[in-house]
């Protein structure tokens, strides 16, 4: 099996290496790379998920070199999913029904994707400053599509990048130079936490009367839900409860193209350890919810949640949850909070506001690769309402 493959990059003297596991990728090159310590590109992160995941999802790992030094790293799954599975109604932008019922009807579809399926963000690509955006993406492009290739019995008929920030896209916008195609995808809900932000209580104090009233009404309704912090014995002992609730979440709201399970979350408590937030919300002995996060650097990001439908109204279980990833924020002294996609309205209740996000396409034949055009045309993020929580209009 070639576990490690080396080439040339057609567009400079830049050269790349790539493997199939994270066990072989030399540490060494990888985090002189990630200076800042991406959690989401850590080699101990994307090992616990290959591990765990390795039979339903192939992982690639790139590395770019000028001469001896590296310059660059990626990250990429393969996935393989059918288009019946994807409920479009819960899609994470909003599709023409001419694609869904032209196109991409009961299509089975794989795709090469550079980024990270489980979390939304800038965890696919890192490049250091000794080469500039152009010629970075110039050797992504050329990387991603040599590991298509490389897929000799079943190509991937899509390379996709995702997502980046609006203070990315003068950088990420030069791979449509490599024949790429952009679109927007729904908006990331993020809180900015603000200086005078200290305890819980500050927070609520800095609402309108409105808002913190709804806030209270929340708490009376989940009095009754205990919160307790998870240890990887606790995962594994209410694992099929942790499956099932989170499958509800997903069948409900997710477009399902990978999903995690109990082992992951385990396996991802028993490596990151305080990195990685995992509550558990009980009602008397009963597991009816539980929420993950993820601590980085200057962020918290709320991460995969699971709920017991059935509790949820007369508990305000999911309300409660948004109110716990503010305190944890709040805590961890963090700059800001990102919640993620969907919900835009609940979310924006706790002070969230919208971020766009942008991704890029292309398909692996060139000629196929001219009709994403007008298809792409037919894409753009759904539609959304927000609200401003605060007494004072924070930036």
């Amino acid at each position: 099996m070639l576990d490690k493959i080396k080439n040339r990059c057609k567009a400079t003297t830049l050269q790349y290496s790539f493997y199939k596991s994270a066990d072989d990728v030399p540490s060494v090159d990888w985090d002189s790379i990630n200076k800042e310590h991406n959690l989401f590109l850590t080699l101990n992160y994307l090992s616990t998920l290959e591990h765990t995941l390795s039979e339903t999802i192939g992982f690639r790992y790139i590395i770019f070199y000028d001469k001896d030094t590296p310059v660059g790293i990626a990250v990429a799954q393969l996935i393989k999913f059918n288009t019946e599975d994807i409920q479009f109604q819960e899609f994470p932008c909003s599709i023409s029904d001419t694609i869904k019922n032209t196109f991409i009807k009961n299509m089975e579809v794989k795709v090469l994707v550079c980024g990270n399926l489980f979390s939304c963000g800038e965890h696919g690509f890192l490049y250091s400053e000794d080469i500039n955006a152009k010629e970075a993406f110039e050797n992504l492009s050329d990387a991603l599509r040599e590991i298509r290739k490389s897929e000799r019995s079943d190509k991937p008929s899509f390379i996709l990048l995702k997502e980046f920030w609006p203070t990315s896209f003068n950088q990420s916008d030069h791979i449509k130079n490599q024949k790429f195609r952009e679109f927007k995808i729904d908006v990331n809900m993020v809180l900015h936490l603000q200086n005078d932000w200290n305890s819980f209580e500050d927070y609520l104090g800095s609402m309108k009367t409105k808002f913190r009233t709804r806030a209270k009404k929340v708490f009376k309704k989940s009095s009754e839900i205990q919160v307790k912090n998870f240890t990887p014995e606790d995962i594994e002992f209410y694992k099929k409860e942790v499956d099932t609730l989170y499958l509800s979440v997903l069948d409900k709201a997710d477009f399902k193209i990978g999903k995690l399970n109990a082992s992951t979350f385990r396996n991802l408590k028993k490596r990151l350890n305080n990195l990685f937030i995992f509550k558990g919300y009980f009602l008397e002995e009963k597991l009816v919810g539980f929420t993950t996060a993820f601590i980085l650097n200057n962020a918290v990001e709320a991460n995969h949640i699971g709920i017991d439908y059935a509790y949820n109204k007369t508990h305000d279980i999911y309300q409660k949850m948004l109110y716990d990833y503010v305190d944890l924020a709040i805590s961890k002294k963090v700059k800001e909070l990102r919640l993620g996609r969907t919900a835009e309205i609940i979310k924006s209740c706790v002070g969230a506001k919208p971020v766009e996000m942008k991704l890029y396409v292309r398909h692996g034949n060139s000629i196929s690769n001219k009709l994403l055009k007008p298809l792409v045309e037919f894409i753009s993020p759904s539609e959304y309402e927000v609200r401003n929580p605060f007494k004072l209009q924070f930036d």
